[in-house]
């Protein structure tokens, strides 16, 4: 007896996928080009992202950030394009659902700089901020997820505690 497929299935996208396509879009500046700057507020532009993946453009004007969050159970990746962003982010997995506070524990906490041309890789259960530290220069970055994103959960932290705070799905983007 043989079987067929009648459908080819797509592989996902490893981190080290998301992230070299991110890089080589941070590098392209036809692509770039498609994203409006605001001098007030950050502004992306959603694109396609290898294997089913979506991808977004940001823009990050002087000062701005995301304030804590997690990808809803996405792995990702993000390169600086322009300019220079730093992550805040905790070493350790978070679970993604089944909480609504966590007390840390000292030592969890992790910064990184990510000038232009340097990014990072991610897993399902990370959670971060990322921050324009400039004063003057606005911020451009590629960030890529797989599976595409289910929803967004912000977080509010007061020292080493935790708070979800909201749960946004695509539609609110």
């Amino acid at each position: 007896m043989s079987t067929t497929r009648t459908r080819t299935e797509t592989p996902a996208p490893t981190l080290t996928e998301l992230l070299a396509f991110a890089r080589a879009t941070a590098a392209d500046p036809e692509v770039l080009a498609q994203l409006p700057l605001d001098p007030e507020q950050r502004t992306w532009v959603r694109i396609e992202g290898p294997h089913g993946s979506e991808a977004w453009l940001i823009g990050w004007p002087p000062g701005s950030e995301t304030g804590w969050h997690d990808h809803g159970g996405s792995s990702g990746a993000f390169v600086t394009a322009d300019g220079e962003l730093s992550e805040l982010s905790l070493g350790l997995p978070i679970p993604t659902d089944g909480w609504r506070s966590l007390e840390l524990q000292e030592g969890v906490d992790r910064q990184r700089s990510l000038p232009e041309g340097r990014g990072r890789s991610f897993g399902p259960h990370h959670v971060h901020q990322v921050i324009n530290p400039s004063d003057e220069r606005h911020a451009v970055s590629v960030h890529c997820y797989y599976p595409p994103l289910p929803k967004l959960r912000r977080y509010e932290r007061s020292g080493d505690v935790l708070r979800l705070r909201l749960v946004e799905i695509p539609e609110e983007w």
